[in-house]
């Protein structure tokens, strides 16, 4: 006889695992299910810091949940007892007439967010390791970014799950599921068959697999960071060096200060625009790599761009859009998916817990994912 739940996770990563614990502490039974060991470096949800900023200039719509993220950070930190969110401030920006720097201006006017508009000369006097940036850019300045602790975030909410009740299971892999007729669902696993009431699947790049509606939807991706030893390392401090998305002539590029590794960390968005096999057990780096981004650090960041410590190859999962993919199935309203965070999700892991908790209990939610739903690919 299979084991039954009210509620069963797919995937333990960033989304998976603030899922499951929403549900958990709401009092559901939950089963939540990683094929993974706990803190894998195989899919999209580690590397030590993630970026979490305000003026959100992907779309002013974003805002509200980001403001809602926040909150329920800080609710982790206590129920953790852990610091887990690094205040820091955020730079956005480029060009002055460049989508980065008006979308990023816009949101933080639409939404009042304290900010401000500094050119390079200031940004560089304010921060001396911002030293080689054209003198036409334009950047918001925003104090309420700063970065998240991936791995910390994940345990956090890991551990608040089980202390909640939630039944966890790591290096278990699934191979299929099905509606059944009592409007619940049938899990298969490599172990063994399980029952619930309600499916969320929050499986990264490994969603299409399980549900072939994604299969265009959500693109995995090759990507690739990089930690850099500073020259100067007391420039790339948290209390001296904002976290960054900045659009130069080569592309977007996005970097932290240092923080637990001694080095400089950053990566470029979309890199070289390479498809990936989440199933490619392959996540070793290059030369190419190492050299594409080591010249945006001596051009932009000279004082940062000592030896590499460290290349780190992960995966975004990317939508045709690049906003999330947030929504019950159409021909199965009891499954609910995240997915399709496009290299830019991870800050919102708390808030999207919430609304697959909401999915999952009650059918909806009273934040408007209206941006996110399936039915704009129909």
């Amino acid at each position: 006889m299979s084991e039954r739940y009210d509620s069963i996770v797919i995937g333990l990563g960033g989304m998976g695992s603030a899922s499951a614990y929403h549900l958990a502490r709401r009092g559901q039974r939950v089963l939540g299910l990683e094929q993974f060991d706990l803190l894998h470096e195989r899919g999209s949800s580690h590397g030590l810091t993630r970026i979490i900023r305000l003026a959100y200039h992907e779309d002013p719509s974003y805002v509200p949940f980001l403001r809602r993220s926040y909150e329920l950070w800080h609710d982790l930190e206590a129920d953790a007892d852990e610091r887990l969110l690094v205040t820091t401030g955020s730079i956005e920006g480029g060009p002055e007439d460049g989508p980065m720097f008006r979308g990023a201006l816009e949101a933080a006017e639409l939404h009042d967010i304290p900010h401000e508009v500094l050119d390079a000369a200031e940004l560089r006097r304010r921060y001396p390791a911002y030293a080689g940036l054209d003198p036409a850019t334009r950047v918001v300045w925003q104090p309420d970014g700063g970065f998240l602790l991936a791995e910390r975030t994940i345990l956090a909410h890991v551990n608040g799950a089980l202390a909640a009740g939630a039944d966890l299971r790591f290096r278990e892999g699934v191979s299929s599921w099905e509606a059944t007729a009592d409007g619940g669902v049938r899990v298969i696993s490599d172990r063994a068959t399980y029952e619930a009431d309600r499916l969320v699947i929050c499986a990264g790049a490994w969603a299409r697999q399980l549900m072939p509606r994604l299969s265009e939807l959500a693109v995995p991706e090759r990507q690739v960071l990089a930690w850099l030893q500073p020259i100067r390392p007391e420039l790339f401090e948290p209390d001296r060096f904002p976290v960054f998305l900045l659009d130069v002539p080569e592309g977007s590029y996005y970097g932290f200060p240092v923080h637990v590794v001694p080095g400089f960390k950053f990566g470029w968005y979309h890199h070289f625009r390479e498809p990936m096999d989440p199933d490619d057990p392959d996540r070793s780096t290059r030369p190419d790599d190492e050299a594409a981004l080591r010249s945006f650090a001596e051009r932009y960041f000279p004082d940062g761009a000592g030896p590499t410590i460290m290349l780190k190859a992960c995966m975004f999962t990317n939508s045709p859009d690049e906003h999330f993919l947030i929504d019950r199935l159409p021909d199965a309203p009891q499954v609910s998916v995240a997915a399709g965070f496009s290299g830019h999700g991870y800050k919102f892991c708390s808030v999207v817990g919430v609304i697959m908790a909401d999915l999952a209990m009650h059918g909806e939610t009273s934040h408007d994912i209206g941006l996110f739903r399936l039915s704009r690919f129909d």
